[in-house]
């Protein structure tokens, strides 16, 4: 089997965990490929990291033909995967090497257990849906597709912006606010539901609309069919907005025509079988615990 690890940072705090990582992965029958600038990072940190590859692109994970995809950190470094393994359909390992972890489920109290698992094939993929942006130019390169969310912002202190919103051509609201985010049910639980948004669970075919900091306080979040296109024009006093999708920022000409819709692809997360969204919903946001006690 040949597993790529994708990570960010080594903590201090970290070493042990991912040295943990290390020596079981290196008894087992897999072949290892690192992601280079981490593996660059591991080896500062003193990491015994043993007989590895490294990799640098998502071609390099093809011409591998890389297996699973371990993404080692917060919810944030397994959405920087979506640029490695894009319409691959290579199969997402989150694993919890940062705080929440609502998507990086595996903790590490579990880490042993979780892979061993993993590499016995005990594991289920969950196919969550992407938002693919669309604009006349080139804002995000060839990435432009979020996990999460898709928004646009005013660019700094000034006043609010108008958000003209169609669904499908059809004017749905204009929103007079400081912004909006368009989620995917799998981002509901993130930004949306910050700024008051419904939670989704992650097989609903839908997407949700929510403002930010909405001056009209008679409008709300709303859920929209998943086949919908949602096209924007906006207004106000400066020439330019900010445009995000997931961690990534553009800055965008205020005239510019902007829309969102389902991508043709999904990505899919490795879900073990005791883990389910309910469960990881109770347990990260409390959901429905009585804290009086």
């Amino acid at each position: 089997m040949r597993i790529a690890l994708y990570g960010r940072l080594v903590k201090d705090t970290d070493k042990s965990f991912y040295q943990r990582l290390f020596h079981f992965l290196n008894g087992k029958q897999v072949e290892l490929y690192v992601y280079d600038q981490f593996l660059h990072a591991l080896q500062n940190a003193s990491i015994d990291v043993a007989s590895v590859n490294s990799y640098h692109s998502n071609l390099d994970l093809l011409d591998s033909q890389v297996d699973l995809l371990f993404s080692l950190g917060g919810d944030g470094t397994l959405l920087d995967t979506l640029a490695l393994v894009r319409d691959t359909s290579i199969p997402v390992l989150g694993i919890n090497a940062g705080r929440l972890g609502f998507l990086a489920g595996v903790q590490r109290e579990d880490l042993e257990q979780a892979l061993t698992e993993v590499l016995n094939g005990q594991y289920s993929l969950d196919k969550r849906a992407l938002l693919e942006f669309d604009s006349d130019q080139t804002y995000f390169g060839d990435q432009s597709f979020a996990l999460n969310e898709f928004t646009i912002h005013k660019k700094d202190a000034s006043s609010m912006i108008t958000i003209h919103t169609f669904l499908n051509g059809e004017l749905l609201a204009s929103y007079w606010a400081d912004g909006l985010i368009v989620c995917t049910p799998t981002g509901s639980t993130a930004y949306n539901l910050s700024c008051g948004g419904p939670i989704l669970v992650p097989t609903s075919d839908d997407f949700v609309i929510t403002p930010i900091a909405p001056h009209n306080l008679n409008i709300r979040p709303i859920v929209v069919p998943g086949n919908s296109i949602i096209s924007f024009e906006v207004e106000g006093r400066n020439d330019q907005i900010l445009c995000t999708l997931d961690a990534r920022v553009a800055t965008v000409a205020m005239q510019v025509p902007l829309a969102v819709r389902k991508a043709a692809h999904t990505i899919n997360l490795v879900r073990l079988h005791e883990t389910h969204f309910l469960q990881t919903m109770r347990q990260k946001l409390n959901w429905g615990r009585d804290e009086r006690n």
